[in-house]
């Protein structure tokens, strides 16, 4: 498996206690193959629901497909006392923290609890969605004795393992751990199966089949009836062996997902052959709104009842085809839910991540103006007279973009240039004892990936920055969601005098690129580019009306 790529280094992952003869060979290359793999699962789950008739998964799929409606579900779930501090169950105490959630976010725990069928948990940035729906998982595990939780990424489903796990729930972890954090390594399957009592015994037994193999094959050259009835023998045993340990680990993996609380996977992941055959109450799904609807139905033929959790208004899932998209593959079954069943949909409103002007804008146009930020943040600044806020505009700089010919993605030299000088001078302004000491940390996002290049070569070569290497973050936009950073400087790359702003109309990304930040937030762009397009023509209004915005001659 491919980990990393960089320049010119390559970092693998082998499955195999030795490293390969080849891997001392000179000039190797790596050829990239389709997995259809992912595919076939989608398409296999679409079949089998279409498919369905007279069970629970055709009820879940006329609801869903609003072929009818919530009402359809099954009985009402056994209401649970308000929000217990802690509570009995399977021989071990259950801390539920009590006066720790705010209101909104115990709003979403009441919707999930008495929604027999669908739930929704709408969570705008910095919202604590993971939080509640951490909760709402352990809250279903006091009437349930298993959940199937499952996600589009690795990096999400992983950190819903770290946060389960804090809770003291058992929680195991489908997937390959080449592709998991470290911190959920312990958790995976293959690293339990390791763990359990029993794995000594299957450790023996595979050890002496290999045993077996290599000596019946260490016949070469005198090879007569007595060899070939030996090496008859030792391949029947080695057989035999192979039987014996294919049934302990099939006991031992049946045992680990028996005792399991919270199975947790991405969602292709729940196609895993250790699950063929399992059921579920309930599964959760984070992300949704990132999730492919056909990948969704892979864990859903799994469950009875589903409850999602994610912001339609952030990024959508990554379709390549324009077809598919028109044809309605990027409106995901999370944003479908939201619109036909508000009375199943909570939304969190209380944000603990940005300074209140940082959010007021994307607040007022994604979120209807609902979003409030927490005391604890409303007035963070990165110092006492600092503002939260810059706009530089490039209009008439002479900022122009250009295409890379390989990728056809866009790059704005002279704005990367300006990105790297604005973060040298915050650094230089604040001082680099003193970033340290606070572990101050920075985000450089572009919706375009040619930008990342320039701006990561031109911040390789800033002295200024070097000892900040481990705080400042250069990336996409896309590869930023779910993160957020003290200082954020967003470089919109688009400056043309046809005006146009290519993919930055799905004005979602901005919406993710702007609400990363908590204590700062400058964003460089071309008004009289980015200007032609409403959502930027109100966005730049704002910025000049709250005293945020500067021409590129100003900085």
């Amino acid at each position: 498996m491919v980990n990393y790529v960089r320049d010119n280094l390559i970092t693998i992952t082998i499955n195999a206690d030795d490293l390969p003869d080849w891997i001392d060979d000179k000039l190797l290359g790596i050829d990239v193959m389709f997995d259809e793999q992912t595919y076939r699962e989608m398409d296999h789950a679409l079949k089998t629901m279409a498919k369905a008739e007279d069970n629970r998964l055709a009820v879940l799929r006329d609801i869903l497909a609003g072929n009818d409606t919530l009402s359809r579900g099954s009985t009402k779930m056994r209401p649970l006392e308000e929000f217990l501090p802690s509570v009995e169950r399977a021989g071990k105490t259950i801390e539920l923290p009590e006066g720790l959630l705010n209101e909104p976010q115990q709003h979403a725990l009441r919707v999930v609890e008495s929604n027999p069928c669908v739930s929704l948990i709408h969570g705008p940035p910095g919202t604590g969605k993971t939080t509640t729906l951490v909760e709402a998982i352990i809250r279903t595990l006091l009437n349930e004795n298993q959940v199937l939780v499952c996600a589009p990424s690795n990096a999400a489903i992983d950190l819903l393992v770290e946060k389960l796990s804090e809770r003291r729930v058992n929680v195991v972890r489908i997937g390959h751990p080449a592709r998991v954090t470290e911190g959920s390594l312990s958790k995976t399957l293959d690293a339990r199966i390791a763990d359990h009592p029993q794995f000594s015994e299957l450790r023996r037994m595979r050890k002496r089949m290999e045993e077996l193999r290599n000596r019946a094959f260490k016949f070469k050259r005198t090879y007569g009836f007595s060899e070939r009835e030996e090496r008859r023998m030792l391949l029947e045993e080695s057989r035999m062996l192979r039987s014996d340990a294919d049934l302990l680990e099939f006991h031992i993996v049946n045992d680990l997902l028996q005792k399991a609380e919270a199975i947790c996977c991405t969602l292709t992941g729940a196609s895993h052959y250790v699950l063929k055959g399992k059921k579920f109450r309930t599964v959760f799904i984070d992300e949704a709104g990132q999730a492919l609807e056909p990948a969704c139905w892979i864990p859903l033929l799994k469950g009875e009842r589903l409850v999602m959790a994610g912001d339609h208004c952030q990024l959508p899932p990554t379709v390549k085809s324009r077809e598919a998209s028109l044809a309605g593959l990027s409106h995901t079954l999370f944003e479908r839910c939201m619109e036909r069943f508000p009375e199943a949909a909570a939304m969190l409103e209380v944000q603990y991540r940005m300074n209140a002007e940082i959010m007021a804008f994307p607040s007022q146009w994604f979120y209807s103006g609902k979003l409030k930020a927490h005391e604890s943040v409303a007035t963070a600044l990165l110092r006492p007279s600092d503002t939260p806020m810059e706009f530089i505009d490039t209009a008439g700089a002479g900022f122009s973009e250009l295409k890379d010919p390989e990728t056809l993605s866009r790059y704005n030299e002279e704005e990367a240039a300006l990105a790297i000088r604005l973060a040298e001078q915050m650094t230089e302004e604040i001082g680099i004892e003193q970033w340290l000491e606070e572990g101050l940390s920075m985000g450089i996002i572009t919706p375009y990936s040619a930008q990342v290049e320039r701006i990561k070569q031109k911040a390789e070569s800033s002295g200024v920055l070097d000892p900040l290497h481990k705080l400042v973050s250069i990336n996409t936009v896309d590869a930023f969601q779910g993160q957020e950073r003290d200082i954020i400087i967003i470089s919109f790359v688009r400056s043309n005098d046809q005006a146009e702003v290519g993919f930055l109309g799905d004005i979602r990304r901005t919406n993710v690129a702007m609400t990363r930040a908590r204590k700062k937030l400058i964003m460089i762009g071309d008004s009289a580019t980015l200007g032609a397009h409403p959502f930027y023509e109100k966005m730049i209004s704002y910025f000049q009306e709250a005293g945020f915005y500067k021409s590129f001659f100003e900085v």
